[in-house]
């Protein structure tokens, strides 16, 4: 028994490890292209400006709707070639929201149409689908509700496409409350290191990466060549992203070109969405890993989508690192040769290393400095930690179910909001598994106090990031769930959208 613990232990160790070489590649892989720069290889006349369409969609979103919709409209590009499309599902004020900002909207001779569904069919994937038969762009640029587009963003993506093979253009994301708590800084820090290193490092040493679902401009025959919008996943942007490349269409990533959005100010709502791209992209996995695999494209892509589309596999992996921390550090004492075991030290810098790395350079190059980054690292990596149960079980049922229920996460519409305020309408549902995070936090605990008892001084640093992850995780979760549930009682409305879909039935924080 003893054996096996200290075997899974490594193996476990070793898989980690294996990802967080991966994660240093791409870091290699940024660096190396650096200093290149995307640029349009020539721009469109202004009189030959071609035709967009503006999707916007949304789903029970009153308190961003018209916030979104204003800032749609302020956008610089000649009126009689742009179209807003606002494409909403609700089944609250916010259609009444919406619709009334429309009209105005067209009063003042803006192209706006207004589109609403009643039954949901495909969520949002069906919603851009139903908007792009009837948009009357050749082109089609998406912004979720949480997003605030400045006025260029048209005129600066617009001319990738001069080049008729790019299918897709990617805008960097910013964030309008990064500074709110220290959860959406951890969570901006999060977004910046997808968003400054893996698609910088994807996109330019020539691998597939992936549109994000909004601030993004897609050609429509590239969507259409691709199979169209499909909801067999609940992360549609990628599924789509990657049928899309491998029908030869060329993706490019615009890191100079940002749209700021709203981050989750709870923890529910960050572990809906964290839950739902990972469920997502495992699904993706499954869905097209074996038709990668068989595509006439370089094994250089093929490893890197292997690695892009699993990667939230490795939450698994580490709820096991969890759990065999206590029993494997009690075994060491006992062993003649502990120092055998040694061979985890290389294990655990080839995982810790590499995130450091990784977010201090992305933090660096986007903001200037590495301090702040420093500072907030240990910290990000413990909210890396707790969310493994939250996005282990994402996994498993991306691997394994067949639920393609797309559920939204809650916007506020503030970046300056205060509990208590009237923007706690939406809010995250509390999670059962919340009991398992917080059983793993005693669990990591009592391992904490035996490392500290027994003097195993070495394990001290990493057992402190399991046990503050996974309490802070778990009682702030369990915190917002009591203090919503005291403060509103249960008749206000919450994030879960209901379930009228007619389906047939995606980064990860770790790499």
């Amino acid at each position: 028994m003893q054996t096996l613990v200290i075997v899974l232990y490594l193996v476990t160790l070793g898989v980690l490890a294996l990802y967080g070489v991966h994660r240093s590649a791409l870091l290699f892989l940024y660096l190396r292209h650096r200093h290149e720069r995307s640029a349009p290889r020539s721009r469109f006349d202004e009189e030959d400006l071609p035709m967009v369409t503006i999707q916007l969609p949304m789903f029970n979103e009153m308190f961003v709707a018209e916030r979104l919709i204003e800032a749609a409209a302020r956008i610089d590009y000649p009126r009689h070639r742009l179209e807003i499309q606002v494409l909403d599902d609700s089944t609250d004020a916010t259609s009444t929201i919406a619709r009334l900002r429309c009209d105005a909207l067209r009063a003042e001779g803006l192209d706006v149409v207004y589109l609403h569904r009643d039954d949901r069919a495909g969520y949002k994937a069906g919603a851009l689908e139903a908007g792009m038969a009837r948009a009357k762009g050749d082109f089609l640029l998406v912004f979720d509700a949480d997003f605030v587009p400045g006025p260029s963003i048209v005129r600066d993506l617009i001319d990738f496409f001069e080049d008729p093979s790019v299918g897709m253009a990617q805008a960097r994301w910013a964030h309008l409350n990064r500074g709110h708590s220290l959860l959406t800084q951890c969570e901006a820090m999060l977004l910046d290191g997808h968003f400054v290193i893996e698609h910088a490092a994807r996109n330019r040493s020539g691998r597939f990466f992936n549109f994000n679902g909004t601030a993004g401009m897609w050609r429509k025959s590239a969507i259409i060549a691709a199979g169209g919008w499909q909801h067999d996943t609940i992360t549609e942007d990628m599924d789509l992203s990657y049928r899309a490349q491998l029908a030869g269409w060329k993706f490019v990533y615009a890191p100079h070109v940002s749209a700021p959005a709203e981050l989750p100010c709870e923890m529910n709502s960050f572990k809906g969405q964290q839950y739902r791209w990972a469920k997502g992209s495992v699904q993706t996995a499954r869905k097209l890993l074996g038709r990668i695999v068989r595509a006439p494209i370089g094994r250089k892509v093929k490893i890197e989508a292997f690695f892009h589309l699993t990667n939230n596999l490795a939450y698994l992996f580490l709820l096991v690192l969890a759990a065999l921390q206590l029993p494997n550090m009690l075994i060491r004492r006992q062993m003649e040769h502990p120092e055998l075991l040694m061979l985890d030290v290389p294990l655990f810098l080839a995982t810790c290393g590499s995130i450091a790395a990784f977010y201090v350079v992305a933090h660096h190059d986007l903001y200037g400095g590495y301090w702040q980054a420093i500072r907030r690292l240990p910290i990000m990596m413990a909210v890396g930690i707790g969310l493994s149960i939250n996005n282990g079980r994402a996994a498993i049922e991306g691997l394994f179910g067949r639920d393609v229920e797309f559920v939204r996460t809650p916007k506020r519409g503030a970046v300056d909001t205060k509990p208590g305020s009237r923007t706690f309408g939406y809010r995250g549902r509390w999670p059962w598994h919340n009991t398992i995070e917080l059983a793993f936090a005693v669990y990591c605990t009592a391992t904490l106090v035996v490392a500290i008892v027994t003097k195993s001084w070495a394990s001290v640093p990493f057992v402190l990031l399991f046990c503050g992850g996974f309490t802070y995780v778990g009682l702030t979760s369990l915190y917002e769930a009591l203090r919503l549930r005291l403060a509103q009682g249960d008749s206000e409305p919450t994030s879960q959208a209901p379930s009228t879909h007619s389906s047939p039935s995606p980064q990860s924080m770790l790499s």
